[in-house]
């Protein structure tokens, strides 16, 4: 049974209730959450020694990080070591991206050492695996579901309609998502619709059965400012509504894919007319991006958009790394992308008012009016960097952990202050 179904029935999951302690929510907050379809808990029972991740509405803001070869980068090792910057940095979610090499024995050796919800896109297999039938199509999602993947991401909304409307209002950029331009590519040639589309009901049959979650792709997302909001792009997300209602009517969990490059002003009207459209399933946007002019920077640019998106209602954040649209990561670009997103998932975590968000920041607060210095580093977002600078630029007359930074010095306000108060009220 699904934890959709047992959501359904009335039952309370082992998941359910270990999202409820991660939260600070009651455990019947959770299962009505996930009953209603606004809360999905991705988890496969497949997955063994997974811990279950809440994604949804009133639950915080969860981040994933990618990870994955490529053809020009095909080692295994450096794969593992972007897992272990990912989990270090504390992401909530991975996906194994891979395109190059042994691409199921990869993700299995990622699944195995992956303690976190790990998802995947299906037709990077099939095409490298030349299995791009309607049947070999259906048969690498099995294996996938099998092998104990938590979430996948599929491309069912782009279809001829979708096509048709992007040939109607062309784009600056046609088609950036790589699983949309794969399926574009395949119902042209074709001529015939996408396989995910018009067999749907097949691909929920393979998720129920393993209760994979099903992450709708946003296939026809825009790549550039300009494109945001087009017809092609507003077409796919009503094909994702009517499918979100279908899947659920078949005991499966959804999450929705949100938009790219979207200019500042637009991605709060975006969030909300996506949240309407597909009636409040958990929604998952790739940064957005409010400028496409900061290559090697586009891990702040992902986190400013994807602040704005959060508060307005996006619940899931997929970090972009400094490397984006310039090359594949390293693990110290993944550690630095998976920081960025949580940033931005805490500053909209504060404005949603979930449990606890704002206390991290008041505690932050008492340390530096202490001068508490070994307490700010503990509390930081990444300790390891906020370590590493104030002990190579403290100040020349503090020890660690005593008296002001290297920036003030005597000019320290919260000395003068606190010192002012202190001797004259």
């Amino acid at each position: 049974m699904t934890q959709r179904e047992q959501a359904l029935k009335g039952n309370i999951s082992e998941e359910m209730k270990k999202v409820a302690r991660d939260e600070g929510r009651s455990p019947e907050e959770i299962r009505a959450g996930v009953a209603q379809g606004v809360i999905a808990i991705p988890f496969n029972p497949l997955h063994k020694n997974c811990k279950p991740s809440g994604i949804g509405k009133g639950l915080k803001t969860k981040v994933n990080a990618n990870i994955g070869n490529s053809a020009d980068y095909p080692d295994l090792s450096e794969e593992i070591k972007k897992l272990n910057a990912s989990l270090s940095a504390k992401t909530d979610t991975v996906m194994d991206l891979s395109t190059g090499g042994d691409i199921a024995q990869i993700r299995r050796e990622i699944l195995a050492k992956c303690p976190v919800p790990l998802g995947t896109v299906p037709i990077y297999q099939a095409q490298l695996e030349n299995k791009m039938t309607v049947d070999g199509m259906f048969s690498v999602v099995e294996e996938q579901a099998k092998d104990g993947v938590d979430f996948m991401t599929i491309h069912c909304g782009v279809t001829f309609e979708t096509i048709g409307r992007l040939k109607k209002q062309p784009r600056l950029m046609e088609v950036v998502s790589r699983g949309g331009a794969l399926m574009m590519k395949w119902i042209l040639e074709n001529k015939e619709e996408n396989p995910f589309y018009k067999y749907y009901n097949r691909l929920l049959e393979i998720a129920r059965q393993y209760d994979v979650t099903l992450s709708l792709g946003d296939g026809m997302r825009p790549g550039s400012i300009v494109d945001a909001g087009d017809q092609a792009q507003i077409q796919e997300l009503v094909v994702l509504g009517d499918l979100t209602k279908r899947a659920w009517e078949a005991g499966v969990q959804i999450i929705i894919e949100g938009p790219g490059h979207v200019p500042y002003d637009q991605i709060e009207a975006q969030i909300k007319m996506q949240k309407e459209i597909c009636r409040g399933a958990p929604f998952y946007v790739l940064g957005p991006l409010p400028t496409d002019v900061a290559p090697g920077y586009d891990h702040i640019t992902a986190a400013i958009g994807g602040t704005l998106a959060a508060a307005a209602g996006a619940d899931y954040l997929c970090y972009v790394t400094p490397t984006e649209h310039l090359g594949l990561p390293t693990p110290d670009d993944v550690k630095e992308g998976v920081i960025a997103s949580r940033i931005a998932a805490h500053c909209a975590d504060i404005v949603k008012g979930v449990p606890g968000a704002k206390d991290w920041d008041i505690e932050m607060s008492k340390a530096r009016k202490e001068l508490n210095w070994a307490k700010q580093i503990e509390l930081a977002i990444d300790p390891e960097k906020a370590h590493k600078i104030h002990k190579k630029r403290k100040s020349s007359e503090a020890t660690y952990g005593e008296g002001g930074c290297s920036m003030c010095g005597d000019f320290c306000a919260m000395k003068v202050s606190s010192e002012a108060l202190k001797k004259f009220c």
